[in-house]
């Protein structure tokens, strides 16, 4: 039976660990994000390398060090480095003496063959087509309805009367989800989590709104982003960030097999700007801020790992755009240097901003509208 083990990256832990406990093999779940994961991924990343290398390397390590034998990834195309990160890692963890295999699941419309191999090495057991749906449908479904509980927190959390509520609540969703044995289980959980939250008393507040865009493992990770979300939310403001893994699923991997663009409104709204691929999610980065400036967002923020060069080429473009759309704009680039507090206070003072921006908006409504009724 093999050992395996991936990297950690938000709530997706709980259905691959589902998943590949189904298919017969002893999971070994990677440990949240520590101050000893980000030591043993400077400690032996090269110095060029982006903080979610670092923060994976890291995590490799503590996982190899807990007794996987395998490790899972996944690969990808295009200019970005993230595409060759699991050969290098692989090089790094193997000249430090350990011995293990690491499966990289490739993008299904140009390597599936790869891709049916890789899956097949993660099957112990015997299962027939009903086993392999079965298991499948369960595991999809946690993922869906792991994304619609953080939806959820995200849209309650800058509404909250009691602070600290809302993160409770969806913690309590989340140990729900994880401890579902059968799909009915989460039918009706997916029902609960609502009154859960319906449960949660709120004001009548019409709250700022922001949208996150930028690279994926800074945007899934909480930890990674410092807990962005729910700072902002304790600030007073709905944050919607562009992507959820389930969404990004269906966008890079489903719709990628059957050679269909993903992401298709982002790329479409990217094009007066830049009209080449660069990688990443640069370009996604673009064109989800226009998206969200057409749904009436007050601003922006890019999270960026240091160095990452798909969100250099977008962060040289969306000043602009965000300038053109009417959007305040505001980049973070995140390394093991980055500090909660520090962040803390340039997001008090960009949801300021935006405050001010607001108000100064609303008045000269106001006026205009007095103007229009005097003559």
């Amino acid at each position: 039976m093999r050992k395996v083990s991936f990297p950690y990256m938000g709530t997706s832990y709980i259905p691959f660990e589902r998943l590949l406990t189904a298919f017969g093999n002893e999971v070994v779940v990677p440990p949240r994000l520590t101050e000893e994961t980000i030591s043993y991924g400077t400690k032996y990343a090269p110095e060029f390398a982006c903080y979610p290398f670092k923060i994976v390397l890291g995590t490799y390590i503590q996982v190899l060090e807990a007794g996987a034998d395998t490790l899972v990834s996944s690969g990808g195309v295009g200019p970005c480095r993230a595409g060759l990160y699991t050969t290098l890692q692989e090089k790094i963890l193997k000249d430090m003496g350990y011995e293990f295999e690491m499966i990289t699941l490739e993008p299904p419309g140009r390597h599936l063959k790869d891709l049916i191999y890789n899956i097949k090495k993660l099957i112990n057991d015997r299962l027939s087509l009903k086993d392999y749906i079965s298991i499948g449908r369960f595991a999809w479904k946690q993922l869906v309805l792991l994304d619609k509980v953080e939806r959820l927190s995200h849209k309650i959390r800058p509404l909250e009367v009691k602070r600290g509520d809302t993160t409770q609540t969806y913690k309590k969703c989340v140990e729900l989800i994880a401890g579902a044995k059968k799909y009915s289980d989460l039918r009706e959980i997916e029902r609960e989590v609502e009154l859960l939250y319906d449960a949660i008393e709120k004001k009548d507040y019409d709250p700022i709104k922001i949208g996150i865009v930028g690279e994926i493992y800074v945007l899934l990770e909480p930890s990674s982003n410092l807990e962005i979300e729910e700072m902002l939310g304790e600030l007073g403001v709905y944050v919607e960030r562009s992507m959820f893994l389930s969404e990004y699923t269906i966008s890079n991997a489903v719709m990628d097999l059957f050679h269909m663009a993903g992401d298709r409104d982002a790329k479409k709204m990217a094009a007066p700007y830049f009209k080449e691929m660069c990688g990443g999610h640069g370009r996604e980065s673009v064109g989800n801020s226009v998206l969200f400036a057409k749904r009436g967002f007050d601003g922006i923020i890019q999270l960026s790992p240091f160095t990452c060069i798909p969100e250099i080429v977008a962060k040289s473009i969306l000043p602009n755009v965000c300038k053109e759309h009417g959007l305040g704009f505001l980049t973070i680039s995140l390394d093991e240097q980055t500090g909660k507090e520090g962040l803390r206070t340039r997001l008090e003072a960009f949801v300021d901003l935006l405050m001010a921006k607001r108000k100064k908006a609303e008045f000269f409504t106001v006026k205009s509208q007095y103007v229009k009724e005097m003559a």
